[in-house]
């Protein structure tokens, strides 16, 4: 019996596992739904379906960079607990994954999921396997990946991590004085958080967005309501001013030195060591930011487990 890339679909839908594998089982079916079910429950992928449906907003994010191929990457991978996400086989699992992302640039996560993974046919086979074998669900969220001079920074055993990048020239690239840069501003992402990377980023709605807010507050106080419309004006412009130094990363006070921005620090670095680079792009990924978090309530646990 023939099927289609729309059995294959429904299959995973049904099941909750990888496309590859639901094609496997549906070849070996012979095209019978039923039947191809049953084969991926006979090898133990129904189980690890099942816990696919519960879950994982805790685990770990984890930051690497691979200097010989001018490579980094910053990957999030979730599990239900923060016992499991500790493991050393949860650990080593993350690595694997963010070593496949370095060395193969996957598009998406989708794309990841397909690739060879160690001993395993593909990265989706080797995540079902670490679910049979941590018992838990797990997930592999989000992932970014920069090609260049980039530098790492972990933060808290896993909870956030930061990947920058520089544009650099011969004498910067790859050098001891980039590295500490990159991990100073790396460690004032990780604690500051700022959205944007320069004022020319910030999208022009976010700045008129603002702005509005700002007129409304001023307009709001008595005090302001004789004060001419270019007063008002200067108040604005010194209030979105301020809002752009606090939210932009290289016009933030550095926090090591709070004489100088983020980008005058970098500049300095640079020139002191003879050279220039500039801070291009960076990513900061805070583990389950957005994600429901499990709620385990111990009594109808006990009470489930009495029936």
């Amino acid at each position: 019996m023939a099927f289609t890339a729309k059995d294959v679909q429904m299959l995973r839908e049904k099941t909750g596992v990888g496309m590859m594998e639901c094609k496997k089982a549906l070849t070996a079916a012979d095209g019978d739904m039923e039947k191809a079910v049953d084969l991926l429950r006979e090898k133990g992928l129904a189980a690890a379906a099942k816990k696919a449906t519960r879950i994982a907003a805790e685990g770990a994010v984890y930051a690497y960079v691979d200097e010989d191929k001018k490579v980094g990457v910053v990957v999030e991978v979730n599990a239900e607990t923060d016992f499991a996400a500790k493991s050393d086989k949860f650990q080593a699992f993350v690595k694997l994954v963010a070593e496949v992302i370095a060395d193969k640039a996957p598009a998406d996560v989708e794309a990841l999921l397909a690739l060879p993974c160690g001993t395993s046919e593909s990265v989706a086979e080797a995540l079902r396997e670490q679910v049979l074998v941590i018992g838990e669900n797990l997930s592999i969220r989000r992932f970014v990946r920069y090609e260049g001079d980039v530098v790492a920074y972990v933060h808290g055993a896993g909870r956030i991590g930061v990947l920058v990048k520089f544009d650099a020239d011969a004498t910067m690239a790859g050098s001891d004085v980039l590295k500490a840069c990159g991990k100073d501003v790396a460690m004032q992402i990780a604690a500051l958080n700022a959205p944007y990377l320069s004022q020319e980023t910030v999208p022009a709605a976010d700045v008129e967005k603002e702005r509005e807010i700002t007129v409304a507050q001023i307009q709001a106080d008595p005090k302001n309501a004789t004060k001419p419309e270019q007063i008002i004006q200067k108040m604005v412009d010194g209030r979105l001013n301020k809002f752009f130094k606090e939210n932009c990363l290289l016009q933030q006070e550095f926090v090591k030195d709070s004489s100088m921005t983020v980008a005058q620090y970098v500049a300095s670095e640079a020139k002191n060591a003879g050279g220039a680079m500039t801070l291009v792009d960076y990513v900061r990924f805070e583990k389950g930011e957005g994600l429901q978090k499990r709620e385990d309530n111990f009594a109808d646990e006990v009470a489930a487990m009495a029936k």
